[in-house]
């Protein structure tokens, strides 16, 4: 069973994906900020994390340095940025910095547990 890292600064957002992560019999924990992000990598190995790119507001971009803290710490964990402020230079940014795939909010919950799957290596 996977077991996946959720990090947004959105409660409702976070919800939203608990919820449909759950229903895929997948184990999830959930995290507001950059820093009990942090603390719960520290902790425990998680298949897949995804992350929003802000989570301090409209001019943060936390998500790609949550991307790098990843890849650094534990380089066999997938990692899907999560955002509504995307841009082609931001996409760019975090697969550079390891993210394995990169979406916009707007996506549905199924689009983003297929991707999610996909990159776990599960069948869909």
């Amino acid at each position: 069973m996977p077991h996946i890292l959720v990090v947004d600064d959105e409660e409702s957002i976070l919800f939203a994906i608990e919820q449909y992560i759950l229903a895929q019999d997948c184990t999830v924990d959930c995290a507001r900020e950059i820093e009990e992000a942090q603390a719960l990598l520290d902790n425990i190995r998680y298949d897949l994390v995804i992350a929003d790119l802000r989570l301090s507001g409209i001019h943060g971009a936390e998500g790609l340095d949550l991307v790098s803290m990843v890849r650094a710490c534990c380089p066999k964990t997938r990692i899907i940025v999560l955002t509504a402020y995307s841009s082609a230079d931001v996409a760019q940014e975090a697969l550079r910095r390891g993210a394995d795939a990169f979406l916009h909010k707007s996506t549905a919950l199924s689009e983003v547990a297929r991707v999610a799957m996909q990159v776990l290596g599960c069948a869909a």
